[in-house]
């Protein structure tokens, strides 16, 4: 028979925007490729260091086509990385980057792991990243997934053999991965995982190599690949009218936050991979060769696989459901295996193909999206066995309480089935929360104590539903979260998560406040309540030498969901200072002192963050002075809000309407990160821009890539962007034009101002420029000649034109006081 694909991203073609929660509901092309998979016993992991470095078309062609249970083992979440779509940055980031790999996998196919590393930025070699992470936990995460995935064939996505040439985070995991290949099958290495998993040995490692590493297609091609494996990936999929290519782009589509949105390919196209450890095979097409990828791998499978082969070639389209008598009998024989790996693979996998032909509709919906810790949850039940075949709802149970309800029930054809159901949350239930982000890390590592988390992809999430029913005498529990859901009056039927809050969370409006005077300052605190009738106290707390007024502010919110914002007086101290503000409430004697942090873009599922509430109050010796300021804002940053943070006014302008006029009020200009990377109608106001500085004004142009640019005269002489950069937040600044204005007014410049900036100086200088610019800063990383790209000023006309690459969209929200004093310069520069 034909093979037949399993298209699980169908589904999020049609709904986009809504595809997160959405339950599949597979047909009948999609349950035939379920139960080809069923058959199939192999595996392979595939390792780099980011969100993004995966190979999609690879990672879809081995799911797909070879039908082998796939991993992509990402070290870090991306948290170091930009952000196109809006002001996240860091750990916020790195949840997107997280939720965008999961919906990626949705598409292609595979599986999504993670280790403890945290991507603190761009590194030049592997040295300086596994000094900064630590090298033998990150190993032991490696090795700790191997063991617990047990893959056959693991695959590398860099080339450990080249340091130096990428980023430092690429070749590390290369060598991970490698040492981890040789270690993971010795029980005297991390010894304390085997109480979990067990020892195991893949069998052959490969690296995926491509033209890029050869420096370019015309050398790739001409280059030997006769001990090179090529596997022809260009697969067509007539089931659906849709290539490899197409679907790998859909998948790598997902990452909407680093602007990787990619148009699907067709025709042949091949991927090479080259042998580095373990087995050679003979056949460079079969990556599998000499792996035995039937059940008869489990000890008595053989059974099981003759039965699901008979399976497949019976399938009837027409009537899928004629499928599950044997496939019930298939999953009872399963459960007898005595196996701890295939077995629960498969017993997953095939409840969801029983289902799937059977159209077993099952679903527990709460009436709210968020429930605090020992509320009661109402959730609606609903049961539908939409089949001929005779099924009896033998029970439900509830978790994290483990209540059961309901007296045997038939499910009847087409018929459908409902309950509602208070249950207890109990008071130690546990607030949604990323689970790397419960304790604070380090900057090269998150901190995660329960070994079992380590590689998992997503929330724990904890509130959920066992309907346990009975097919030909057999039962079989069927797991379902509880989830929420609601109708859209556009959308239509819109899923979200549901989420565990606390009874009230607060949150300093204001994350960098600055005092630059003596003067109190008002600071709100904005609170809001996961439940009913709350009462309590709301405290600030401050340094003993920062005056505060009132001391605590009592409330009272009567509505879930209820927000207030209160003000709180400050004065700071005389000196320069910088401290860590926390909000907290007190409520029936229990302190609260998280701040929610919901991020929410339709093509991930909504995300709950729990921070400590807290805020960063400097008193600074700054100068600013009265210019108001326009800011185009590009990709998406935070500076407007430090900026008028400093007491200056500013505008958000948008690019289409600036004209003479727009800007006459104007004294300065700024545009975002990568606004010309993105925003086309710049394009057409460069000469309005350009008259503006011209007139006497001032333009200050923030860091754009090496992307595609929306117009070449990016300035007004010849500039050219290059991926220079300085990683070391911590290098040396050398001042080239010690004299000059931007380093002594209003604000006296000195090495002091560049000590405390976080994860870099900066990214993308021009590496070559007009005599018209003055260079003012150098600096290098470690080894390298100076970058003197850094901040480039131009005189044009009466104005000035400043270019500068330094990550003030960084530095600025986390309250770093050089970065404020020297904006503050280039703001009031003469």
């Amino acid at each position: 028979m034909q093979k037949l694909f399993f298209f699980t991203f169908v589904y999020f073609l049609l709904f986009p925007s809504i595809s997160a929660q959405q339950p599949q509901k597979p047909n009948a092309v999609e349950i035939f490729n379920q139960i080809q998979k069923l058959n199939f016993l192999g595996s392979v992991l595939y390792v780099a260091a980011h969100p993004d470095d995966e190979n999609t078309r690879l990672i879809s062609y081995l799911c797909n086509e070879k039908m082998a249970r796939t991993g992509y083992l990402s070290l870090t979440r991306g948290d170091g990385g930009q952000n196109l779509i809006g002001p996240e940055l860091r750990e916020l980031l790195g949840v997107i980057r997280t939720q965008e790999l999961i919906e990626a996998r949705k598409i292609d196919g595979g599986e999504q792991f993670f280790s403890r590393a945290n991507d603190f930025g761009y590194s030049k070699n592997p040295e300086e990243t596994l000094a900064i992470w630590n090298k033998e936990e990150v190993l032991s995460d490696v090795v700790y997934i191997i063991r617990k995935f047990q893959p056959d064939v693991i695959i590398n996505r860099f080339d450990a053999r080249s340091p130096g040439t990428t980023h430092g985070h690429h070749t590390s995991s290369a060598l991970l991965a490698i040492e981890a290949f040789d270690k993971v099958n010795d029980a005297s290495f991390f010894p304390k995982q085997l109480n979990i998993v067990q020892t195991w040995q893949p069998k052959r490692l490969f690296f995926n190599t491509s033209w890029w590493f050869y420096g370019s297609k015309d050398k790739f091609e001409k280059a030997d690949k006769s001990n090179l494996f090529r596997l022809k990936t260009g697969v067509y999929y007539a089931a659906l009218g849709k290539s490899n290519q197409e679907i790998a782009a859909l998948s790598r589509s997902r990452h909407q936050s680093q602007g990787f949105g990619s148009t699907g390919t067709r025709g042949e196209e091949d991927e090479y991979l080259e042998c580095l450890k373990g087995s050679v095979p003979k056949d460079k097409t079969n990556i599998f060769e000499g792996i035995d990828t039937t059940w008869n791998r489990v000890k008595d499978g053989k059974a099981v696989g003759e039965l699901l082969s008979a399976v497949e070639k019976d399938f009837n389209f027409q009537n899928p459901a004629a499928s599950i008598p044997d496939l019930v009998k298939a999953y009872a024989m399963i459960q007898t295996l005595d196996e701890n790996h295939w077995k629960p693979i498969k017993s997953e996998e095939i409840k969801k193909t029983i289902a799937a032909c059977a159209g077993l509709y099952l679903e527990a919906v709460s009436e709210f999206q968020e429930y605090c810790p020992g509320s009661a949850l109402k959730v609606k039940m609903e049961a539908i066995n939409r089949s001929d075949l005779p099924m009896q709802l033998n029970t439900i149970k509830t978790f994290p309480e483990s209540t059961g309800l309901f007296n045997p029930l038939e499910l009847k054809n087409n018929i459908a089935n409902s309950v509602n159901w208070d249950i207890p949350l109990p008071q130690n239930t546990e607030y949604t929360q990323p689970y790397w982000l419960k304790e604070p890390g380090s900057v090269g590592m998150y901190r995660v104590e329960d070994q079992k988390n380590i590689g998992m992809a997503d929330i724990s999430r904890q509130i959920k539903v066992t309907f346990n029913i009975s097919i030909n005498k057999v039962s079989i529990p069927f797991e379902r979260f509880v989830i929420y859901k609601y109708n859209d009056d556009v959308k239509g039927e819109v899923y979200k998560p549901l989420d565990i809050v606390p009874d009230v969370t607060t949150s300093i409006l204001d994350k960098v406040a600055i005092f630059n005077t003596a003067k109190t300052k008002t600071i709100g605190v904005q609170i809001q309540s996961g439940k009913d009738n709350i009462t309590g106290v709301l405290h600030l707390e401050l340094a003993e030498n920062w005056k505060i007024s009132p001391e605590s502010i009592p409330f009272t919110l009567a509505k879930k969901g209820e927000r207030q914002t209160f003000y709180f007086q400050i004065s700071p101290p005389k000196n320069a200072a910088e401290i860590t503000a926390k909000s907290y409430a007190i409520v029936d004697g229990r302190r609260f002192e998280k701040e929610q942090f919901n991020i929410n873009y339709d093509h991930i599922v909504k995300q709950q963050i729990l921070k400590t509430a807290e805020a960063k109050f400097i008193k600074l010796d700054i100068k600013t002075g009265h210019e108001k300021i326009a800011y185009i804002m590009g990709a998406g940053d935070d500076v407007p809000k430090s900026l008028q943070q400093m007491g200056y006014e500013v505008t958000l302008l948008k690019p289409e309407t600036i004209t003479a006029e727009s800007l006459a009020n104007f004294n300065v200009v700024i545009t975002g990160i990568r606004a010309y990377n993105i925003l086309t109608a710049l394009a057409y106001k460069q000469s309005v821009l350009f008259d503006f500085v011209k007139q006497g004004h001032t333009m200050i142009v923030q860091y754009n890539t090496m992307d595609e640019f929306v117009t070449p005269n990016l300035a007004p002489f010849p500039l050219k962007i290059s991926r220079d950069r300085v990683t070391d937040e911590n290098a040396v600044v050398q001042f080239l034009e010690p004299n000059h204005s931007v380093l002594n007014y209003p604000n006296k410049i000195s090495a002091k101002d560049f000590e405390g900036w976080k994860q870099e100086q900066g990214l993308y200088y021009p590496s070559e420029w007009d005599k018209a610019f003055t260079p003012i800063l150098s600096s290098s990383d470690k080894g390298e000649p100076a970058k003197k790209g850094a901040l480039l000023i131009a005189k044009y006309g009466k104005g000035n034109y400043i270019y500068t690459g330094m990550s003030f969209f960084r530095e600025l929200p986390e309250g770093v006081s050089g970065a404020f004093r020297l904006m503050a310069n280039l703001i009031s520069l003469k």
